[in-house]
This record gives structure tokens, C-alpha cells and sequence, in this order.
């Protein structure tokens, strides 16, 4: 529950000056939303990727360096990020919740777009329209082209009416400023990640034998390839963020518009999507202004992808309610996050709940099923992830170095915790260290306070038969369909 104190607070942070809101008319917002990517963009250091066209945009704007959603999966993620609440709070925490299960959004709490528009904005989610279709560049290339994004939400709750207005910005008003949301899927697992290895894409491709593997993967082609495959897929979506920045630019509208470009949740890769490692949370982050304001700027501070909601609000001269979770880190006088939480619940068919809080330097995560392994059945890991596979194959076979081993026993701790800086890739659990008795102690009660306090709904159990349902498309007793298991668009 909200706390009264809490309440107070969130207003306080809701009633601060925008930081960037224009004085004499209202910006336009450009939201691109790229579909599971961590920070391995040339501008944050990856040497082995060329993205020119985020790198202009990190040059002329802010870079920040620790960016982290709320969950490690599109559609918790995304609620999160279209409300400002944490997608446990509002029981949008499971990935994902169908239709006949959806329920509307609790009272007070509605979705940014709502607030935009009632502010006079247009809102738009960038896709093809009816009739218009989408060119492929070749055959089985992806379908984007321009500013025609996929159109997805993906929102695990049910809104009054359509989020957004229209699916381009220039169905809007003359004069009337917009919020626009793109979401790119070429780096997602499916045809984008095969066209981006194409002789016929656009961009070049990654040399698996260079690839630096984090170590806890196997040094196999099999995981090498796969590692290179999404960096090559990082480069195709950059390549179409350079379309549309391009129209921005062809329109005339690359003066009035505010572009953030943000990944909705952590890399596609084995052992990152889908949990609260920071493979599976860190994000890149990119906000440039018209007047280039900080540019070339790169700011350290902590950021939860709810506090992103606020921002964007806060350009507008916005402010939501009391409720809102979500803190405007662009205020001035905001006061920076000592620490951001996350959560990883139902993914896919796959029943499980962990709870994470991070600090600038820490990692606890609370594992509330220690014995339902990490590696539990999963359809699209198993069909869509060939490391995932492979590591199965090799612990099966007893060929695992002990870090990779980690990851494929048959029970999970109870908590983890990491120091990040001695161990960046999250290997080496300290739990049980008494070294660090205290520090297990602070991270868990911040824990326990958050789940408390933001009124946690995943204690609340899920009933079996609308998983199989959902996933299957039908009750165990009836006849079988054509099965969506496999997928995660």
C-alpha cells in the first residue's frame, strides 16, 4: 500500500518545475523504443558494432550509463513504463496476461498517453496504416521502413479506450504537438535476427570469433554465433532509427522534438532476458534536446524506466497524480535513486517470482521458488535461444565450467547477492559470506519495504488451468490447436 508519507513525497516530486518544458510552446516527444537490447552500442563501448546514428544522437544529447527497467520482459516492462508504476503494483506483473484475465487499471492510475493527450498532444504509436502496408528491403526482410513501427503495446491490463490516437504523427492538428512512440523489433529474436546476418542487410556483420563472451556461457560456436547474431541485430535497428531520425529531419521537425531512445528490457540472450541479472535489466538510454542541451553529456545515475515515464511527462509541463510511482530525475533539485528494484514473475508458461533491488554497486535478489531451477521448461527459450539449449546439452554431459554451471543446477538460492564492481557478470554469490552479513541485511529490508509498501501482487497465485490455456490455446481435455507457445512478440 501507499504510504501517507510516500504520498506527500510523490507529490512533492510530481508539483517540481519540469526541467525542459518548453516556455513558449510545447515540444514535440519522439519515443523510440527498441525491443530487447542491452547497452552494446559503439557509443557505450561495444567495439564490435557500428550504430552511427545513435552515436550523432548520444552526441548531441545525455548518455546515462545505469538505466534499468522495472522488469526483465516486454510486457511487464512496458506496463511499467506506460503508467510510471511498477507493474507489480497495478498486477501487471506476469508475462503475459491474456485478454479474458486482463483487468483495468486501479483507481488513479492511468497511462502517460492519457495524461499527453489531455494536455493537448496527439499521441501516436508510429506504424504502417491500413492500406499503406510495409515494404520489405528483401525477401524475409524485416517490415519497417521510415517511421512505421510495429504498432505494439503488449500492456498486461485493459485501457477505456485506444491508448493512442493514431499511428502517425501527421494525423494530428496543424500546430498541435505530439508524443510519438516508436517500438523497432529488428533487434528481437525472430526475422529481424535473421535478415541482420542476410548477405542483404544493410549494415555489416560481427565476427563470431572475436566476440568476448561473458563467462558464463560455454566458448562453443554454437554460443558464439548466437552473440554475434545480436549484435548484427543491434546494428539493423540502428540503421532504422536512422530512418526515422532522417524524417524528423526531411519534416522539419527535428527542432521541436525531444528524442529518447530507450531498450524496453535487457539484451535476448542466454541468461539476460527473462531475469534480473543485469543482462536482463540494463538498458540503454539516450535523451537529446532541441537547443542540444548537455550534449555529449554522459550522466551515471541510477534510473528506473518508471522515472523515464515522469520525465517524458515532465517535458510537457505534465503532472500526474499523487500515485504515480515513477520520479522525474530531470527536476530540478531531483534527488538521484540510492538504489532501483526490479521483478521477475510468470514468463511465458513458466511459473516463477523473484524480487531484486540494485544499488550503484550491489545486487540482492530474492529467489521465492529456490527449487524451480532457472532453467526450468520454457517453449521460446528452448525454440528460440541455442545457447540456452546447448548449456542444457553440456551440463547433461558434465562439460560446464563452474560459472556456467551456476545457471543450470537444479535449484536456485534462496537470495544472491553481488559485488558488482569485484564481479560484473553476477557469478560469484556472497549470500553466504558473513564478510557481508550486513550488507545481505540492508539489501533484504529494502526488499521487504518495497514489496510492502508498493502493495506486491505476486504472491497471488495464478491458476494452472488458464496457463495451459493461455499457452496452448486450449483446456488439457479439449482438441488441440495451433499452439502460440513458441512465440514472444
Amino acid at each position: 500500500m501507499i504510504t501517507p508519507l510516500r504520498s506527500i513525497l510523490l507529490a512533492a516530486v510530481a508539483l517540481a518545475a519540469p526541467a525542459f518544458a518548453a516556455d513558449a510552446a510545447k515540444p514535440n516527444i519522439l519515443f523510440i523504443l527498441a525491443e530487447d537490447i542491452g547497452c552494446h552500442l559503439s557509443c557505450y563501448g561495444e567495439p564490435l558494432v557500428q550504430t552511427p546514428n545513435l552515436d550523432r544522437l548520444a552526441a548531441r544529447g545525455v548518455r546515462y550509463t545505469h538505466a534499468f527497467t522495472t522488469a526483465p520482459v516486454c510486457s511487464a516492462s512496458r506496463s511499467a513504463i506506460m503508467t510510471g508504476m511498477y507493474q507489480t503494483t497495478i498486477g501487471a506483473h506476469q508475462h503475459r496476461t491474456w485478454q479474458w484475465n486482463k483487468r483495468p487499471l486501479p483507481p488513479g492510475v492511468r497511462t502517460i498517453t492519457d495524461y499527453f493527450r489531455d494536455a493537448g498532444y496527439f499521441t501516436a504509436n508510429l506504424a504502417a496504416g491500413p492500406g499503406k502496408g510495409k515494404k520489405a528491403a528483401a525477401p524475409g526482410a524485416p517490415r519497417l521502413t521510415g517511421a512505421a513501427g510495429t504498432g505494439k503495446t503488449d500492456f498486461n491490463f485493459l485501457t477505456d479506450g485506444p491508448p493512442f490516437d493514431g499511428y502517425d504523427w501527421n494525423q494530428r492538428k496543424p500546430g498541435q504537438p505530439f508524443f510519438a512512440e516508436i517500438s523497432i523489433n529488428e533487434s528481437h529474436k525472430g526475422p529481424g535476427w535473421t535478415f541482420a546476418r542476410s548477405k542483404d542487410s544493410p549494415v555489416g556483420h560481427v565476427d563470431a570469433a572475436k566476440v568476448k563472451l561473458p563467462p558464463y556461457y560455454p566458448d562453443h560456436p554454437v554460443a558464439r554465433e548466437e552473440y554475434a547474431n545480436y549484435l548484427d541485430a543491434i546494428q539493423l535497428m540502428d540503421f532504422h532509427v536512422g530512418e526515422v531520425l532522417a524524417r524528423l529531419e526531411r519534416e522539419g521537425l527535428a527542432d521541436s522534438t525531444i528524442i529518447v531512445f530507450i531498450g524496453d528490457n535487457g539484451q535476448c540472450l542466454f541468461r539476460s532476458k527473462q531475469f534480473l541479472y543485469d543482462g536482463g535489466l540494463s538498458i540503454p538510454l539516450l535523451i537529446a534536446l532541441p537547443d542540444r542541451r548537455r550534449a555529449g553529456a554522459v550522466d551515471d545515475q541510477l534510473v528506473s524506466a518508471i522515472d523515464l515515464s515522469a520525465a517524458l511527462l515532465g517535458f510537457a509541463g505534465v503532472k500526474p497524480n499523487a500515485v504515480f510511482q515513477g520520479r522525474d530525475f530531470l527536476a530540478p533539485g531531483a534527488t538521484p535513486r540510492t538504489h532501483v528494484f526490479a521483478a521477475r514473475d510468470r514468463m511465458d508458461e513458466s511459473t516463477d517470482r523473484m524480487r531484486a533491488v540494485r544499488t550503484a554497486d550491489w545486487k540482492y535478489i530474492r529467489n521465492y521458488f529456490p527449487a524451480i531451477p532457472y532453467m526450468q521448461r520454457n517453449a521460446y527459450k528452448e525454440n528460440q535461444y541455442p545457447t540456452w539449449n546447448l548449456v542444457k546439452q553440456l551440463a547433461r554431459e558434465g562439460k560446464l565450467t563452474p560459472e556456467a554451471a551456476l545457471f543450470a543446477a537444479d535449484r536456485k538460492p534462496v537470495e544472491e547477492l553481488y559485488e558488482l564492481a569485484a564481479d560484473p557478470y553476477e557469478v560469484k554469490n556472497l549470500a553466504a559470506d558473513p564478510r557481508h552479513a550486513a550488507k545481505l541485511r540492508e539489501l533484504r529490508a529494502l526488499v521487504d519495504q518495497w514489496v510492502v509498501e508498493s502493495h506486491d501482487q505476486g504472491g497471488l497465485i495464478e491458476d494452472p488451468l488458464d496457463i495451459y490455456k493461455g499457452y496452448n490455446g486450449r483446456m488439457p481435455d479439449e482438441p488441440a490447436v495451433k499452439k502460440g507457445a513458441n512465440k514472444d512478440p
